[in-house]
């Protein structure tokens, strides 16, 4: 079982957007980390983008079992199946990243504190930072 911290961002909500992702062992240790710059989009968006980032890499690894922590409770919620998808937007990403669950043996989701997201945290800063660097005038 592996766990994966994600995480996704917006300055401005709507604003530059981008998720970050840290991939564990069971014990802790480091497997993989990566994020990525998604453009001007919502924090909800952004969110689903770095779960459906994850089950991708979950899946090109061939790593069956997963625990997805993440500090959104809207997508653990919606997840789950306790919230609805309203937002057309988040209803595609919804349904892509169901799909993605479906060709994995087990997925779990958890609710966790931002205080144990922050390296997801940072990584996905990073993103934010990728994009308002790509988005400033040279000199």
């Amino acid at each position: 079982m592996i766990h994966a911290y994600i995480d996704g961002g917006s300055r401005g909500n709507p604003g530059p957007a981008g998720y970050g992702v840290r991939v564990e062992d069971h014990e802790g240790q480091l497997i993989d980390e990566f994020y990525e710059a998604i453009g001007i989009e919502t924090n909800n968006t952004a969110e689903y983008r770095g779960l459906i980032a994850v089950l991708e890499y979950a899946i090109r690894s061939n790593l069956k079992r997963i625990t997805i922590k993440s500090d959104s409770q809207l997508l653990v919620k919606q997840m789950h199946g306790d919230y609805r998808v309203r937002h057309p937007r988040l209803r595609l990403l919804h349904s892509h990243a169901t799909t993605l669950t479906a060709r994995l043996d087990h997925v779990t989701f958890e609710h966790i504190p931002r205080s144990l997201n922050t390296k997801a945290d940072r990584l996905a800063n990073l993103a934010m930072d990728k994009h308002t660097e790509i988005e400033r005038p040279s000199s």
